[in-house]
């Protein structure tokens, strides 16, 4: 019997989908994200063949966005936030201008009124949330200064952007809206003190209370020892704040989400929180690009090709160009100028709300958000070009740096990017990590009096290792060039740290290559994970769970001379 089920088809083809065209582009050596949005176009309704709902795709987006947003707050404090507030919001606020008015000139060269020019620039002008975040995670910078301004900016955007909604239709008919009401500037005023009151006292409400009670919530679930309670208490959480922020305050989605990790990232559990979230993280992220993708209409690259790649260069070369200057103005280095250019290089969610809100109002035409449309798809296909672009172009003015590991990057102007300097140890052991796991082996190696290096790419860890005392290089240890660095030909051994089992497993295929004799040691959470690593070239791999069970096994062997009742050391 046939039944109607659009939200289980939606989801089961996305997700199906988005497998077959991210595995064929990661097999083209492409980004799996062009697949993920080749996946949409082809279940979109511009194209022959099955159709999802796109209604329900774009809230199961919303979903992803929310989830992402909530993993980023963990990883963040309101220090780390208020740290980079004299950058992100004077260049967010500018660059906003700046892409307004090119959107502007743009519109009014099309023949279209002012306001919709105003709408037209301010959609151009915010970044995508999930775009931004998945390639500073992607490139290990969420956790570094680089990585800390550019979440801050998007902030600032989100902020502006809530505002916008609120404005827009109070000033419809002065933007020349049809069938707008009069409105004053009183009212206006009136619009805009309510929702900046209303941010204010969103905040106020997570600071206050929030702060008291999340984290409190979590601490008694984790002690009932129920793991999927847990879980649920932490999604819980996440979308319940987000939910409420929207409802209660009218703030964003994604900024509620944020606010509930940058809370929860205060609890001694929020790590656990951030691993029990992670996969449920990935798969909405994988449907948001889904739903990018199915909003896309090829034709619009027939009928208007000269609007649209003008639509790019404002978006790409616009926003790139005014985000570097404002940042190489306030003092900070090449790199990070770069980084915040290749960032904010795309746009994504809140585009394609002021554009339906634009068009709803009788401020845009439909070409309007066409061009919108299509300029979100194909600046987030190009925007690991972009990443790439602003790497060489590192690369060429300084050969020693590695730009997507360097932390000390995003410092001002008056500190050097660290050079990358091949180490002068000969027999020693390399530390890939410097977490929980690899900070222990380096302790162990450094009370036996054994020589050792730490590969280390985020800042807070690499930081440790410096006061620790540890031979340091700050890198991406799957990188060809900083395992180069780490003299590999002539350790001893290798302890690959990281609980990524992915990227481990292509640090330990370049170290078997570059050294047959050196001894690989790696960790695991799986089964299938120890066989990936030891086919990668691993001599050997722990799994934890394996190695507590046999420590465990070991204490209770009792000898006999002991009392039954007595305790074990």
């Amino acid at each position: 019997m046939h039944h109607s089920t659009p939200l289980i088809a939606t989801i089961v083809g996305g997700l199906v989908l988005a497998f077959v065209f991210g595995a064929i582009a990661q097999r083209l050596r492409l980004p799996p994200l062009v697949g993920y949005l080749l996946a949409g176009v082809a279940m979109g309704p511009n194209t022959p063949g099955f159709v999802a709902d796109q209604s329900l795709a774009s809230e199961l987006a919303e979903l992803g966005v929310i989830l992402l947003m909530f993993g980023v707050g963990l990883h963040f404090s309101l220090k780390d936030l208020l740290s980079v507030r004299k950058i992100a919001v004077p260049g967010a606020v500018v660059q906003i201008a700046v892409a307004t008015a090119l959107g502007v000139g743009l519109a009014l060269l099309l023949g279209w009124p002012l306001g919709g020019g105003i709408v037209f620039g301010l959609a151009l002008s915010v970044a995508s949330t999930v775009v931004l975040l998945r390639a500073l995670q992607d490139r290990r910078l969420l956790e570094t200064d680089r990585g800390r301004i550019a979440v801050g900016w998007l902030i600032v955007e989100d902020l502006a952007m809530v505002l916008a909604l609120v404005l827009i239709p109070a000033l419809a008919e002065a933007f020349g809206a049809a069938g707008g009401a009069s409105v004053g500037a009183g009212a206006i005023a009136a619009t805009l003190a309510i929702t900046i009151g209303k941010v204010m006292a969103f905040v106020a409400v997570m600071l206050i209370g929030g702060r008291r009670l999340i984290p409190r919530i979590l601490d008694w679930v984790a002690r009932t020892g129920s793991r999927e309670l847990f879980t649920l208490s932490v999604l819980a959480v996440a979308l319940g704040v987000a939910l409420g922020a929207a409802y209660l305050f009218d703030v964003s989605f994604a900024l509620g989400a944020f606010f509930a990790g940058m809370i929860l990232a205060e609890s001694p559990l929020s790590h656990r929180a951030a691993e029990e979230s992670l996969p449920l993280r990935d798969a909405f992220a994988v449907l948001f690009f889904v739903s990018v993708g199915m909003l896309f209409d090829p034709s619009i690259v027939l009928r208007a090709p000269l609007q649209l790649l003008a639509t790019l260069a404002i978006i790409i070369v616009g926003k790139s160009i005014a985000a570097f200057v404002i940042v190489r103005a306030f003092g900070y280095t090449r790199a990070t100028a770069m980084t915040i250019a290749a960032s904010l290089s795309q746009i994504g969610e809140f585009s394609f709300i002021l554009a339906g809100l634009g068009l709803a109002l009788g401020l845009m035409p439909q070409q309007g958000q066409d061009l919108i449309l299509a300029g979100a798809i194909l600046s987030i296909l190009f925007n690991p070009v972009a990443f790439a672009i602003a790497e060489r172009g590192l690369r060429k003015a300084d050969p020693l740096v590695v730009p997507a590991a360097t932390a000390a990057a995003a410092a001002p102007a008056a500190e050097a990017p660290a050079p990358l300097r091949t180490t002068t140890l000969h027999g020693h052991a390399i530390v890939v990590g410097y977490g929980r796991v690899g900070s222990l082996v380096a302790a162990g190696l450094r009370d036996a009096g054994a020589p050792h290096l730490v590969i280390e790419d985020r800042e807070k860890p690499a930081a440790v290792a410096r006061v620790d005392g540890a031979e340091l290089l700050i890198g991406n240890a799957a990188e060809p060039r900083v395992l180069q660095a780490a003299n590999l030909g002539g350790a001893s051994h290798l302890f690959v740290a990281i609980p990524q089992s992915f990227e481990a497993g292509q640090v330990v295929k370049q170290a078997r290559k570059a050294n047959a004799e050196l001894v690989i040691v790696a960790r695991a959470h799986s089964d299938a994970e120890v066989s990936y690593l030891q086919q990668c070239g691993a001599n050997m791999t722990i799994m934890g769970e394996r190695e507590i069970a046999q420590a465990m096994l070991g204490l209770a062997v009792v000898p006999a001379s002991r009392p039954p009742d007595a305790s074990l050391p």
